[in-house]
């Protein structure tokens, strides 16, 4: 499922909390770090799982896209962590 929605917090900080719950606050079904840049993170569960997010700047918001399969339930729960500028939105 992909999720997309607004936050008030730059990208970079987006992106860093993403890492810190998902290894964190997933006790479960952690996730880490496999690949990231500026404007993104995938982060890997230990049975291969993968979850995804892009953050970028966009007139005075920062947007958020993120993909997973197995991770709806975690990435609804770390999206509600951030303040929130618009409801996300799942398709």
């Amino acid at each position: 499922m992909i999720h997309t929605t607004t936050v008030s917090l730059p990208p970079a900080d987006v992106l860093a909390r993403a890492q810190q719950f998902f290894a964190e606050r997933v006790p479960n079904a952690a996730a880490f770090v496999e690949k990231s840049g500026p404007g993104f993170v995938t982060l890997r569960g230990q049975g291969g799982e993968e979850v995804v997010l892009s953050a970028w700047e966009d007139k005075g918001v920062t947007r958020i896209r993120a993909s997973t399969l197995f991770f709806d339930q975690a990435l609804d729960r770390f999206l509600s962590t951030l303040p929130l500028a618009s409801e996300v939105e799942v398709a």
